[in-house]
């Protein structure tokens, strides 16, 4: 059994070394119990394993990292500067991150759902191989992503647990895989980036602040240069995870805990409520609650798409997620539950935002992000403005992983520059966002939840990650340059 570490996930579950593989040639068992095998993915696995802290100690590293460069490279790189920007960074996140937990939350509440479990299993139930389990999490959490960065965490940890238990195949190559489907997220319906230019009045939409003008999603999310390399990702890093699937003799499966108690809380969740008659217990079990928040929640959502049209942000789409979650869990003491069981796996979120607050604070307060998006600006041209803006994107996202946060100190640089250069404010706006689906493959901040939930060391996973991250980075790269 795999011990395991705050932060990078919650002890639901461990490997094992099936049997008869210890001491094969080629393989080398290290402390944590994951094999050194031969060939560039192994060496990748393995290096991760060595080099990578966990992820509230890595953020703890890039804040020092950031102090050295503000005080180095940035305008008002001042200790006074530093130390204000710092605090004031640190607590200004928190209604975004409160905004994220929440989507986070609901769409695991979603995937709880007793029908979505059924169908989970139904789906991993015709899985035989290696190569299927790639072939149905690949387009399941691809679309799942695509719809809802929440729901896309969720069902991909979900349904590779649901596999791993039917299957034998590698557990960190699986939801590695898992990881990179959901990668496509920022370029789908929930991007944080692309709704706020759509919505009205956001606070992040900067394209209307400057203009007066919003850009809708048909220009963004559904316009052809996201839109191909979106799919592009998923069916081409299909192909290679079914390449990468380690031999035979080197695949760590995946076992259930044998700690005591270790499942104690994930019996029937209303058996409670049912146990009993009382008046409490016929209060949660009623649905009447359930439909009053339905109803005041539809009610509301009809009403405004009436009158202004329709329209999403991260506010509506939170809305949009509670309200699928109580109709598919029906009773509120069943959401509740729901809930409690996602809160769980938030905790290493709550403790990383104000870290990753902090650093943006910084870089934005100091100026020290202007002076790395204008140094990638200055040498653009109407027709590479938008590549300038993705590259330069890689580097912020690495300090900033928070897609909204990130517009929000590359944004009024890179967007004067396209509305003086005339160059495409979509595709100017969508280099960021598209640069944040190639970093997150190596930034660790969103894979947290994941493995938290399949219960696995997050270092294994990120070494076949940063293969998605080498490939993605080309296939979003291209789509910039060559699609109008």
């Amino acid at each position: 059994m795999e011990k395991t570490d705050t932060g990078s996930h919650a002890g639901m579950a461990g490997v094992v070394r099936p049997a008869g593989v210890a001491g094969s040639p080629g393989v080398i068992e290290n402390q944590q119990g994951s094999p050194r095998g031969r060939g560039v993915v192994a060496g990748l696995v393995y290096v991760f394993e060595q080099v990578m802290p966990d992820p509230f100690v890595l953020s703890l590293g890039l804040t020092f990292v950031v102090i050295v460069l503000a005080a180095w490279l940035a305008p008002h790189g001042t200790l006074p500067v530093i130390l204000t920007s710092w605090y004031e960074g640190t607590f200004h996140i928190l209604g975004f991150a409160l905004q994220m937990i929440l989507i986070l939350a609901t769409g695991y509440a979603i995937a709880d759902a007793p029908i979505v479990q059924r169908g989970l299993r139904a789906l991993a139930s015709r899985v035989t191989s290696p190569a299927r389990a790639a072939l149905l999490v690949f387009p399941v959490v691809g679309v799942a992503a695509w719809l809802n960065w929440g729901l896309g965490l969720i069902v991909g940890a979900l349904l590779s647990r649901e596999i791993a238990r039917r299957v034998k195949v590698d557990f960190a190559w699986l939801v590695a895989g898992s990881y990179s489907a959901w990668s496509v997220c920022n370029s789908g319906l929930s991007s944080s980036i692309a709704l706020s230019q759509a919505s009205h009045g956001n606070a992040l939409n900067l394209v209307e602040k400057a203009t007066g003008h919003v850009v809708p999603l048909a220009d963004t999310v559904f316009a052809p240069f996201v839109f191909i390399p979106t799919v592009l990702v998923v069916v081409v890093m299909t192909a290679i995870f079914i390449r990468m699937h380690p031999k035979a003799e080197h695949v760590i499966a995946f076992s259930e805990p044998h700690e005591a108690g270790a499942h104690a809380d994930e019996g029937d969740p209303h058996a409670r409520a049912a146990g009993t008659s009382s008046v409490a217990a016929r209060m949660e079990r009623s649905m009447l609650g359930t439909l009053l928040l339905l109803a005041l929640g539809i009610g509301y959502l009809a009403m405004t798409w009436r009158e202004k049209g329709f329209e999403l942000d991260i506010n509506t789409t939170i809305l949009i997620f509670l309200l699928a979650g109580l109709a598919l869990q029906r009773t509120p003491i069943a959401y509740a539950d729901a809930i409690r069981r996602a809160a769980r796996q938030t905790g290493s979120m709550l403790l990383q935002y104000p870290v990753y607050g902090g650093i943006m604070g910084i870089m934005t307060g100091t100026g020290l992000a202007p002076a790395i998006a204008k140094t990638f600006v200055a040498v653009a041209t109407p027709a590479t403005l938008a590549l300038w803006s993705y590259l330069s994107s890689l580097i912020i996202t690495l300090l900033i992983p928070s897609a909204g946060g990130h517009w929000a100190v590359q944004g009024p640089f890179v967007l004067p520059a396209a509305l003086a250069l005339h160059a495409s404010v979509a595709h100017t706006a969508m280099g960021v966002a598209m640069a944040e689906n190639v970093s997150n493959m190596l930034q660790p901040f969103w894979a947290v939840p994941v493995v938290a939930i399949a219960g696995i060391r997050i270092q294994r996973v990120m070494g076949y990650t940063a293969v998605t991250f080498a490939v993605s980075l080309v296939i979003y790269a291209a789509a910039l340059w060559l699609i109008p």
